[in-house]
């Protein structure tokens, strides 16, 4: 009784755990560009007109992932009653990292032992990446979940550990709920770890336990009725689209300049994992020594061939390199409490004092981002840049001196902390960022609004669905049709706009500037809200 208990709570203060690194922000930071505003808005758009078949951003077909997310976020939206607000539609991504944690730990328990799986829970819940995609109206997070609950399974029956009827529909389950959220991702995960232990181990027997001819039906049921609802709604055009333009797109090419080197992850590592990487790096060469232990030769296959795909396709995003991060973090944990772990190695100790430098440059941002962004200090956050430093360096110390434990309880206190900050109180406050929302302050919501030059989806999200965007000679027309109607011009398209104002023999007058950085290109924009009047 008292270990169940015990269980319990610890389960309790994992969760807790996760929504205070989850929460902070949800409501404050405005709608992000360009993803997480483009599912945002075709969910609201699913729900305003109850069309739960076809997906669409404004009037075009938004052939890119399947309804799941859209679903979830329509149905939080939904019940909340805000639908208009961001935050409900960024609920299921909170929801599913909770999840992707609750089992990291629940079925990580069977595996690596239980302080070793609450440890590896804790880890992945406070890297930055998971903890970037909890905050965003996306696929990420959620298909996390189901990767974890599907490679969880499917650990128990390599490691032969009894495994019930429960459990093989658990991971057939999170197979049909992957592809109903983002496609093959989670079985092509859950077959190339099973194939690279196949053909390292040369026995694949192990697999028949996952019962596949009651499993595939069951992925069937699920899937089906949306893919023969969309391929009739769509006239078969949805799937093609969705291969051509959006799978093949990646695999063979750089899509919207997300391009880079095999290797980028790799050198991402560090920052995209991080408190974490200041375990899971010493890690890797321990599991690589002891890659013939079954459970390390297990997450070994889960990491390895996922990661050099993910490294070969020229597309490059930070969240895709995501599903590797639980089997990661399970490593480091494993390092963490092995009783006959090895002495920090000469590198090891170089790369803790490196590592430190994070919880610096993460200080001197919260510093110099408004100054990078041509704002005056925010004075008030200035203190506050002092404890994140510390805390930044308090992990690396205490591993050094050989306190590992100890140092992973500072790095979650240090994930807290710096999480909180930087999107509770540092984000919401660089207005220089967040020029959809200062446009969409100056201008009232039920004016007809166009947009040339800046195209960003959050200011569809934040103005309606009717906003239009288009060119310099666009926004004229519009105003020349629309009398009572707005136009935000960016500066390259100003000449057109003037010009066609100019041949209609019209004029319009300035009723405000919003000047910002736009950082889904990199650069300064400079916008003019227009109206039709006199000089």
């Amino acid at each position: 009784m008292r270990q169940a208990s015990g269980l319990v709570l610890a389960f309790l203060l994992l969760g807790l755990l996760c929504l205070g690194l989850f929460l902070p922000g949800i409501s404050h930071v405005p709608p992000i560009d360009r993803d997480e505003s483009r599912f945002a808005q075709a969910s609201r758009q699913m729900l305003d007109s109850g069309d739960y078949i076809r997906i669409q951003f404004q009037n075009e077909s938004r052939a890119k992932k399947p309804a799941g997310i859209y679903w979830l976020q329509a149905a939080v939206a939904g019940l909340s009653g805000a639908r208009q607000a961001i935050w409900p539609y960024r609920l299921p991504s909170v929801a599913g990292a909770l999840i992707a944690v609750l089992l990291t730990a629940g079925l990580g328990r069977r595996l690596v032992g239980t302080a070793a799986a609450f440890s590896a829970a804790a880890l992945l819940a406070s890297c930055f990446l998971l903890v970037s995609e909890a905050h965003q109206a996306k696929t990420d997070a959620v298909q996390l979940a189901a990767v974890v609950a599907a490679q969880g399974v499917l650990a128990q029956f390599y490691l032969a550990r009894p495994a019930g009827l429960a459990l093989v529909l658990l991971f057939w389950l999170a197979q049909g709920i992957g592809i109903l959220v983002k496609g093959p991702i989670v079985p092509l995960i859950s077959l190339l770890t099973a194939a690279t232990l196949a053909v390292a181990d040369r026995r694949a027997a192990w697999l028949v336990g996952l019962r596949p001819l009651l499993g595939l039906p069951l992925v069937a049921l699920l899937v089906g009725p949306w893919l023969w609802a969309i391929n009739r709604a769509t006239n078969g055009q949805f799937i093609g689209q969705a291969v051509q333009n959006d799978l093949l797109s990646k695999v063979f090419g750089v899509q919207e300049s997300h391009g880079g080197p095999p290797g980028t992850y790799l050198l991402l590592l560090v920052a995209t994992s991080w408190p974490a990487s200041l375990f899971v790096i010493p890690a890797l060469p321990y599991a690589l020594a002891r890659r013939r232990q079954p459970i390390i030769r297990f997450l070994l296959a889960w990491i390895i061939p996922v990661w050099l795909l993910f490294e070969a396709i020229p597309t490059k995003l930070p969240h895709y390199i995501l599903p590797v991060y639980p089997a990661l973090a399970l490593l480091a944990a494993l390092w963490l409490w092995d009783p006959e772990r090895p002495q920090l190695a000469p590198l090891t100790k170089i790369f803790a004092l490196t590592w430190g430098l994070i919880g610096t440059l993460a200080a001197s941002t919260v510093l110099a981002a408004p100054l990078a962004l041509g704002m005056a200090p925010i004075w008030t956050l200035v203190p506050l840049a002092l404890p994140i430093a510390g805390l930044g360096w308090l992990p690396a110390g205490l591993l050094l001196r050989r306190r590992p434990r100890a140092a992973l309880g500072a790095a979650v206190l240090a994930a807290l902390v710096t999480y909180g900050i930087v999107f509770q109180l540092l984000l919401p406050r660089l207005e220089p960022l967040w020029i959809s929302r200062r446009i969409a302050t100056l201008v009232p919501l039920a004016a007809p609004l166009a947009a040339a030059g800046y195209h960003e989806p959050s200011l569809v999200f934040l103005h309606g669905r009717a906003t239009l965007l288009t060119d310099g000679a666009g926004a004229a027309d519009f105003l020349l049709a629309n009398p009572d109607g707005w136009s935000a011009v960016e500066s390259a398209a100003g000449p057109a706009f003037r010009a066609r104002l100019a041949e209609a023999g019209r004029t319009a007058t300035s009723s405000g500037e919003v000047d910002g950085f736009n950082y889904s290109r990199g650069r300064a924009a400079m916008i003019t809200l227009w109206r039709i009047g006199s000089d």
